[in-house]
């Protein structure tokens, strides 16, 4: 019997359902962190409001404030709510307690209200007080198993500082602090049980605060530079944030639980701070949010877990002016009070870009502004390799620039770089920041395509 090939409007259909299932996929790894350490804060409606205009798909609250979580109800967003670090003696200690916490906090929003995740303390295990930490697995077993008799699906973690590693680098190294190994392993094993993540807080922005050296800021704002060779498996590395969280991950594998899920409940950069800070500013705190933003909708995933972005809840909806502590503590909101931007880091729902449904056919965006990205005069050919290597391993079609691709000659580095360097710039959302590439490269408003070779950009 003969066999009819299916017609080319089927593989059309297949391939737009494959970038609408792709984009709806990216989303779910981009969630907010709401704190309410602030005597200005919009209502919860407003909130509820702004939180569904934006790409945003989960919100993590500190607490389980019940006007907020009722605010999202019906909204799809998901929901991360918190038990106090006060709470953990009372659910350590009894079920009942358990059961209670449970039944007032959990119960009267669910499932209306999308919650996911509940957080028992906050970095309780690098607390200079140690008095809850021998509390913290015991509360968490008490309350996934006060869930589990409800028949509530929700899972159960608790949030860890980047200090319970001991070793970070190079990112394979990673290790935990032989300190807490014990409370640790009872921890993973809780975790592994129930399918729950191992949530942590990995912060660029003090790794920078530590080294503040112009290459280093590069490599934790995700820009062009040369990366970092993990001298344990040879893995290049082109930004801070892949490399801890990988670090991570080694730790996890070295107590054999690699299969435990790594959600960043915590990353962000400072917008402000004070004049003796290193690091906080607009600009930055522009272009380490959109770049990560841009880094998970890629769905690269990291070069110790491929192919997957993290869960990674961005410090924070708005600034909290009454947290203590430096200037920047106060500065790391992603809108103001009024739901305006504080910066555009991308994530108003026109922001989201489909990929292209050729591998040859570089991706439109949704313009913002006009021209072309190319190096400016007189950049070294190491630079503009490193911006050529950085661009290529961000998720852009590169063939092209290789040999008998249309964009292969002139073959010269510069040539090269003026594609790689332009196209990153078309598709990470055409921001300012995204053709800066260490301050190598500039707008312009004269089309560079030449014979066979189209550029994407200019006026539309």
């Amino acid at each position: 019997m003969a066999i009819t090939a299916p017609s080319p409007s089927i593989f059309l259909f297949l391939s737009l359902f494959a970038i609408t299932f792709s984009l709806a996929n990216s989303q779910s790894f981009i969630g907010v962190n709401y704190g309410q350490l602030a005597d200005n804060l919009p209502p919860p409606d407003s909130t509820a409001s702004l939180l569904k205009s934006t790409s945003i798909g989960k919100v993590r609250l500190y607490g389980a404030d019940p006007a907020i979580i009722k605010a999202l109800a019906n909204s799809g967003i998901g929901i991360v709510i918190g038990a106090a670090n006060g709470d953990i003696p009372s659910l350590a200690s009894d079920p009942n307690a358990a059961t209670q916490w449970v039944n007032a906090n959990v119960l009267p929003y669910y499932p209306a209200s999308n919650i996911t995740l509940i957080t028992v303390g906050n970095e309780i295990l690098t607390l200079a007080d140690q008095s809850l930490a021998s509390q913290l697995v015991p509360a968490m077993r008490n309350l996934q198993n006060a869930l589990n008799a409800a028949s509530v699906k929700i899972k159960v973690s608790t949030v860890h500082s980047m200090a319970v590693l001991t070793q970070s680098d190079p990112p394979s190294s990673g290790l935990f602090n032989p300190a807490l190994q014990n409370t640790l392993k009872q921890l993973l094993t809780v975790l592994k049980d129930n399918k729950s993540p191992f949530t942590i807080n990995p912060y660029p922005f003090f790794a920078y605060q530590s080294d503040p050296r112009p290459e280093t800021l590069a490599f934790c704002l995700f820009q062009p530079n040369s990366g970092r060779v993990d001298s344990g498996n040879g893995k290049l590395y082109t930004n801070m944030f892949d490399a801890q969280v990988d670090a991570v991950h080694s730790a996890l594998t070295s107590m054999g639980f690699q299969d435990v899920e790594i959600v960043v409940a915590e990353t962000g950069w400072p917008s402000r701070g004070d004049s003796n800070e290193v690091g906080p500013g607009l600009e930055n705190a522009k272009a380490f949010n959109g770049n990560l933003i841009n880094h998970l909708r890629s769905l690269v995933g990291t070069p110790l877990m491929p192919g997957k972005s993290v869960d990674t809840y961005i410090f924070a909806l708005y600034d909290e002016d009454l947290k203590p502590g430096p200037g920047s503590e106060r500065a790391f909101g992603l809108f103001k009070t009024d739901g305006t931007m504080a910066y555009d880091a991308g994530l108003a729902k026109s922001s989201q870009q489909a990929p292209s449904t050729s591998p040859k056919t570089p991706v439109t965006p949704a313009p913002n502004t006009s021209g072309w990205c190319v190096p400016k005069a007189g950049v070294s050919d190491n630079q503009l390799q490193a911006n050529i290597d950085y661009a290529c391993s961000h998720g852009i079609d590169c063939g092209p620039i290789q040999p008998g691709g249309a964009c292969f000659e002139p073959n010269t580095v510069a040539s090269h770089a003026a594609f790689a360097m332009n196209l990153y710039y078309q598709t990470s959302g055409k921001n300012q920041w995204n053709c800066d590439f260490s301050q190598s490269a500039t707008l312009t408003s004269q089309n560079p395509s030449y014979n066979g070779c189209t550029y994407v950009g200019g006026s539309t």
